[in-house]
């Protein structure tokens, strides 16, 4: 067993766990209620590690998601991610921003995409990210590849089924 640690400082320190178990979770509900519609032939694919700007691509019929998760805690103060450029490059690339409970529920979405069928909305003249840690001069540089989104530029979504149908349209 690990080390006892306060609630916030654990989802800090195991923030890529975090992000796993709720991807997880995510497409399992997502498979699951897509059953439920009588969806049964969706294809998931995982990439081996986020060098394409995305963590998962979904297919259903002739749409190809390329999906960059990303989470934070419900309530929180979060006020922008960042994305890859790379995933302009993707068909249909989306970001869905998973708002999570401290226990891991999956409490809510926000969504940063197009319609099926349509590329990511233009991200490029967004402000650039710069790196989380400084360099020896107590600089941090910027890194060019990723751009900051801000949460006002989410769609708030309240379900699942909202997500489903973003991700792929009317499927019911």
């Amino acid at each position: 067993m690990g080390i006892e640690t306060d609630e916030e400082t654990s989802h800090y320190l195991h923030s890529t766990l975090r992000e796993r178990i709720v991807e997880h979770v995510f497409v399992g509900d997502a498979l699951r209620r897509l059953w439920q519609h009588r969806v049964t032939d969706v294809e998931v694919l995982r990439s081996e590690f986020d060098a394409g700007g995305y963590d998962l691509v979904m297919s259903y019929g002739k749409i190809v998601r390329h999906i960059q998760f990303k989470t934070s805690m419900a309530g929180g103060k979060a006020a922008s991610i960042k994305a890859s450029l790379k995933l302009m490059d993707k068909p249909s690339g989306c970001i869905i921003w998973i708002m999570v409970t401290p226990e891991l529920k999956l409490d809510s979405y926000r969504w940063f995409g197009g319609p099926p069928g349509d590329p990511l909305p233009d991200i490029r003249n967004m402000k650039v990210a710069k790196h989380t840690k400084a360099n020896a001069k107590g600089r941090k540089a910027e890194r060019p590849d990723q751009r900051i989104i801000s949460r006002n530029r989410f769609d708030s979504l309240g379900s699942l089924d909202e997500v489903l149908e973003r991700l792929f349209g009317s499927f019911a």
